[in-house]
């Protein structure tokens, strides 16, 4: 017996349900694909992120009447960690300038756990950026840079780090707060998140959803030594700036007028007869400098540079510092009630005077001197010495100029006046070569570096090969 066939009016009842439970379910298909599209895009940056892992020889002050007083204290080794994030396939890497500083080890963990010795190739304290180098026997991922200046309050953020040393891994949140000074330099503009950001994270990237580096964490606001829901990023915007200068001069060249200025209050501006506290006010100008050329005197206030209105005086240097040398740009000024429009070239910031305030990479590593728990201090030789030396045409060496006392190199009889010919099979000409031979044999777990060397004292004619014990885990 056949069906009766369904009534019209069935049929469109059927037809509604099923649109009905459509509309329902294709929600959360929407949600679990873009939850998995989500996971993947994260899964894929990973490799453009590496942990860092660095030795510094810390003095230790002791409070006592007898150290005090001349400075004393100890020195010993310890290990930190840090994240950095890879910004060119050859194996160039951005981290934060306090992971790296005074470090006279680095190295550096991929994401598939393979270890590289890293060197430090640029830095700069008052931007707190650092770009460390590392050879690969491949290309590496490098990251996209975003725009941070399209961040709004309330974008979805992750930063990706090496919490606390446990590893990588991936915190998410939003962008809680922008342009926070913290008061690390008057150029201060960290983005304020509440992805979490620990020890560890410094020198790690801020992703936007579109996976794109929009910040460099870089510091936590907490009470405590963990994270409790403030964390700080350099915007990428500022780094991308700094990074690119650093590897174009060596440092930041910024732009400089040569005017000390102060935001204008509303004490400021009351006393100044204004309404609202407004533009930044010259405190000092320096002689002969672009501000003093274009006119500008102590007492004006900058309500505008070019066709930028800043939003205080940190703003206004950094418009400053980012302008191009030798461009001319138009400051608005109000003085006595009137506003002026200035023209003022743009010069490069002296040098010398920079470098007074941002340490140089020289600064940074100190090349010359080999791993405290070696117990040498180094120096490449002087070519007036050579003969002195009686090193042979050709032979390229370095020299020890000092030994710790009850150092491991000490109880195996090396002396001050001994010159290092080989590290392993590699020659080496200066103490970054000797330090880099060194950090790959830590790297790859090496209990002892082999050094080819020629006594200073040589009962028997030409060198010796001399280990030196590697100390696992010191600090």
């Amino acid at each position: 017996m056949l069906p009766h066939p369904a009534s019209p009016r069935r049929i469109r009842h059927l037809l509604a349900v099923a649109l009905i439970a459509l509309a329902c379910s294709a929600p959360y298909a929407m949600a679990e694909d873009a939850t998995a599209s989500r996971s993947e895009m994260i899964r894929s940056l990973l490799p453009t992120v590496v942990n860092i892992a660095v030795r510094k020889d810390v003095v230790t002050k002791v409070n006592t009447a007898s150290t005090s007083a001349s400075g004393g204290g100890h020195s010993e080794v310890k290990a930190y960690v840090g994240s950095g994030f890879i910004i060119d396939p050859s194996g160039l890497i951005v981290t934060n300038y306090h992971v790296v500083e005074n470090a006279f080890d680095i190295t550096v963990t991929l994401s598939d756990g393979t270890l590289l010795p890293g060197k430090v190739l640029h830095a700069s304290r008052v931007a707190d950026l650092a770009i460390v180098q590392v050879k690969a026997s491949h290309p590496l991922t490098p990251v996209q840079w975003g725009e941070s200046n399209k961040l709004r309050i309330g974008d979805q953020v992750f930063a990706i780090g090496n919490p606390l040393g446990l590893g990588t891994s991936v915190s998410g949140g939003i962008v809680s707060g922008l342009n926070r000074d913290a008061q690390e330099s008057p150029y201060d503009n960290f983005i304020q998140t509440d992805a979490a950001i620990n020890h560890g994270n410094s020198g790690g990237p801020l992703f936007d959803m579109e996976g794109k580096v929009v910040g460099v964490d870089s510091a936590m606001v907490s009470p405590t030594e963990s994270f409790s829901g403030l964390g700080l990023a350099i915007p990428s915007d500022d780094a991308r700036f700094v990074v690119e200068r650093l590897l174009k001069y060596g440092w930041i060249r910024p732009g400089w007028v040569g005017v000390k200025v102060q935001q204008v209050t509303r004490d400021i501006a009351e006393a100044m007869g204004q309404t609202q506290p407004v533009g930044s006010l010259v405190s000092w100008i320096m002689p002969d400098s672009p501000a003093s050329k274009a006119g500008i005197e102590i007492g004006d206030v900058i309500l505008k540079y070019g066709d930028d209105t800043p939003s205080d005086e940190r703003a206004l240097l950094r418009d400053i510092g980012q302008t191009d040398v030798g461009k001319t740009v138009n400051m608005t000024v109000l003085r006595k009630g009137e506003q002026q429009v200035l023209p003022v070239t743009v010069a490069p910031w002296p040098r010398q005077r920079w470098e007074e305030r941002d340490a140089p990479t020289a600064a940074l590593q100190p090349m010359g001197k080999i791993p405290p728990d070696l117990g040498l201090t180094l120096t490449a030789i002087p070519k007036e010495q050579r003969s002195k030396l009686d090193l042979a045409d050709g032979l390229n060496g370095v020299l020890i100029t000092k030994v710790l006392a009850n150092s491991d190199a000490a109880r195996r009889g090396a002396v001050s006046g001994d010159i290092i010919l080989r590290v392993f099979d590699k020659p080496v000409a200066s103490p970054a070569e000797v330090l880099h031979g060194i950090a790959e044999a830590r790297s790859e777990k090496r209990p002892f570096v082999l050094l080819l060397v020629l006594p200073k004292v040589r009962t028997i004619p030409g060198p010796r090969w001399v280990t030196l014990r590697l100390t696992e885990g010191a600090g």
